[in-house]
């Protein structure tokens, strides 16, 4: 196996600080790689500085909440022997609302450095959806890059630079071709020696191409598009953490129909940042923007100043989050309280025990 420095798999101060003196002496940090049902997979350093890679259970965090498990990204302190004994506050992270009827957060990835958000020059392509992942991501103060891929397959791609450029115009983008090295080569400039960068987007937009162009290898399955459709088939079916030859590492997520998004209000005003600044103008506090009197945000789309669309995903996003919000807190109080049950039963099982 390649040996690796801690920085090399992106330990940096921030992680540093949160260790005594001493627990260096006692524990190793090790990155996590990869999440399967019962597997936690970890990369780090062994007791005589060789890269090692560790497989742990899950088991050890049956009894924490679902935010509080162990994620691709994280960074995990094991003692000598490799078993767990912390795991180290995040730096940044991506999650969503679980799909489905679950009222509870799911992560998606910690400790990123910079999201690349892939979507593709046809069909697929989608403000309303880019937007929602800028919002994700800006809650956590993580860099965006917008990553066009299919430009060989699209007649003129320049339309899809300008819807972005009209709305984002400070927002990075990279127009590529997934199935060519040299096109594929300008996305090494954003991903720099210990710095994490995970592709998000929809399925078959070209994430695990793009993963297998970097990495210079061919671990990702890859599919073809739906001609009458545009639209992807998954291939990538868990997310996993890979070191780049040039450095860096670069995490591969499954296409994700459903992006619940919860606990982002900041983000979505930080991507709408000009209409929260509007908001502000606003004869009244609490405008919903509808059909208020004195509502600056509604006098800016009259004047045809601010694209409708975007005040409509900008209104969309935050009321979704609001209702998230409230279900994913109901689901804490409420896994709280049996958390403290459990607590309760088991103390009142070994004072029982004690007494026998």
């Amino acid at each position: 196996m390649q040996t690796n420095i801690l920085s090399d798999l992106g330990w940096n101060h921030f992680f540093q600080s949160q260790l005594d003196l001493s627990a260096l002496d006692t524990q190793l940090p090790f990155r996590v790689i990869s999440v399967q049902r019962n597997l936690i997979e970890c990369l780090g350093l062994d007791g005589d500085n060789q890269s090692r890679q560790v497989q742990l259970s899950t088991y050890h965090w049956r009894d924490d909440a679902p935010e509080d498990h162990p994620t691709v990204g994280d960074w995990l302190m094991l003692d000598r022997e490799l078993h767990p004994v912390k795991l180290l506050e995040r730096k940044t992270q991506i999650q969503r609302r679980a799909a489905g009827r679950e009222s509870y957060l799911q992560l998606i990835a910690a400790n990123l450095d910079t999201l690349f958000i892939t979507s593709s020059c046809n069909e697929e392509f989608s403000l309303n959806r880019i937007e929602r992942y800028l919002a994700i991501a800006a809650e956590s103060h993580i860099q965006c890059v917008v990553v066009l891929t299919k430009k060989d397959l699209c007649v003129d791609p320049y339309v899809y630079l300008d819807e972005l450029a009209k709305s984002h115009p400070q927002l990075p983008v990279e127009l590529v071709d997934a199935t060519d090295t040299d096109s594929a080569s300008v996305l090494r400039q954003w991903i720099g020696k210990g710095q994490t960068v995970a592709l998000v987007g929809s399925s078959g937009v070209g994430k695990s191409t793009l993963t297998n162009l970097l990495t210079n290898a061919q671990d990702q399955a890859t599919a073809a598009i739906r001609e009458s459709d545009s639209k992807g088939r998954h291939t990538t079916t868990s997310r996993s953490l890979h070191m780049l030859p040039e450095g860096g590492l670069l995490l591969d997520t499954p296409g994700m129909r459903e992006l619940q998004i919860v606990d982002s209000e900041e983000g979505i005003h930080a991507t709408f940042q000009d209409i929260s600044e509007l908001a502000q103008r606003c004869r009244f506090a609490d405008c919903s923007h509808q059909s208020e009197p004195g509502c600056a945000v509604r006098a800016e789309v009259e004047a045809q100043r601010l694209d409708p669309r975007r005040l409509e995903n900008y209104l969309k996003l935050l009321a979704e989050q609001e209702r998230n919000n409230a279900s994913v807190a109901e689901r804490r109080q409420s896994d709280r309280a049996l958390g403290k049950f459990y607590k309760q039963t088991k103390l009142s099982a070994n004072r029982f025990k004690s007494r026998e």
